[in-house]
């Protein structure tokens, strides 16, 4: 357990290099922290705490407890509605006819800490996919120039490196560049396909979960199901065979309490909605990066956008002389370098790329 505490203490930390963007850190960090924080929530209350308490006549109370907890309960969807303490004892729960009534089983509960663990890794997957492949290359071509207080001495020889790299190997960043976006397209198919998991974990009902509590408060006390307590019921039956005297097989129900779907249905709830804003945030960021792919001016605008300090001359011509691996390796050093050494790194860019030239060609023209 320390263990993972410490794993999450380092999602915390705030990376000197940024190799990514928001949205990708929404995944690695944010919904990655979520899920292990839920899951050491429910580890604690499932294995050190009580998860259930069960109730029936002539069975020791721990026996039962044991039972219902590995054999699963069930409660009655025909008995979710009516007022409790008149209609039903609780919603779920009231006679039942076996063999004719639909009785709905509940197993998941013993699987939710793991559930959300495994979660919590398959989003971390694409993060370690691009930190795999990227290789610190960002960090070693920053090289400090992230911090404005740097000698001139070395900020020059750092700068040289940097630009004569760029200029020694223009044109060959598209491999780099593509790899994020397959990280980028990882992301979102991980997140339409955990919401596709987690409604196949719960039987179907997580696809519309959310939607259904915020729809609940609308209907008539009497008419309205509860998507929580049918989801996650707190109090559900459990049913116990053993021999009695005569050798005969009998029969005893018995009332459990499941204190622990308190947590899980506030923990499902969040999850609902957290996954729905995240994958709406990764198909805008999509569309946006296949916009960024196809379009050269929408390139060149945000590079201006990033290099505000530099000529915009300067700017249009390392623009157009970059292709979409080079633009992307740019751009991204554009959120890691200081202002004001970036907009001297495209100054240098321009010169070594024919920029003295080609200010050469204007300033008649402006004349």
């Amino acid at each position: 357990m320390f263990d993972v505490f410490g794993s999450v203490k380092g999602l915390l930390k705030i990376d000197q290099v940024c190799i990514d963007n928001n949205v990708f850190r929404m995944h690695y960090k944010a919904t990655v922290i979520i899920l292990i924080a839920f899951s050491l929530l429910v580890t604690s209350r499932q294995y050190i705490g009580d998860p259930i308490d069960c109730i029936v006549d002539e069975i020791p109370l721990g026996v039962m407890d044991t039972y219902c907890w590995i054999y699963s309960t069930f409660t009655v969807p025909e008995r979710l509605t009516g007022v409790t303490g008149r209609d039903v004892v609780q919603p779920g729960v009231g006679s039942h006819v076996e063999g004719q009534d639909e009785v709905k089983y509940h197993k998941y509960y013993q699987w939710v800490c793991f559930v959300l663990f495994f979660q919590a890794i398959l989003f971390y997957v694409p993060r370690y996919l691009w930190k795999s492949w990227e290789g610190g290359r960002l960090k070693m071509l920053v090289m400090d120039l992230n911090s404005p207080i740097v000698n001139d001495e070395c900020k020059n020889d750092r700068k040289k490196i940097l630009v004569d790299y760029f200029i020694g190997n223009l044109n060959r960043h598209n491999f780099y560049a593509f790899r994020f976006f397959v990280c980028e397209a990882l992301n979102f198919v991980n997140v339409i396909g955990q919401i596709y998991f987690v409604d196949f974990f719960l039987d179907g009902e997580f696809s519309t979960y959310g939607s259904d509590v915020l729809k609940f408060t609308e209907l008539e006390p009497d008419d309205r199901i509860d998507p929580m307590a049918r989801v996650f019921p707190k109090v559900t039956k459990c049913t116990f065979h053993k021999y009695g005297p005569s050798g005969n097989v009998q029969k005893f129900d018995g009332l459990c309490v499941l204190p622990l779907n308190i947590v899980n249905e506030k923990i499902y709830v969040f999850l609902w909605f957290w996954f729905i804003i995240l994958s709406i945030l990764s198909g805008i960021s999509l569309i946006y990066r296949i916009a960024v792919v196809a379009g050269p001016k929408l390139r060149h605008l945000l590079l201006r956008a990033r290099s505000r300090l530099a000529e915009s001359e300067e700017v249009e011509l390392v623009a157009n002389k970059c292709n979409i691996g080079d633009w992307f390796l740019l751009y991204q050093l554009g959120k890691n370098i200081d202002p004001l050494i970036y907009k001297e790194v495209i100054s240098d860019l321009s010169r070594e790329m024919g920029g003295d030239e080609h200010s050469a060609h204007k300033r008649p023209f402006d004349a």
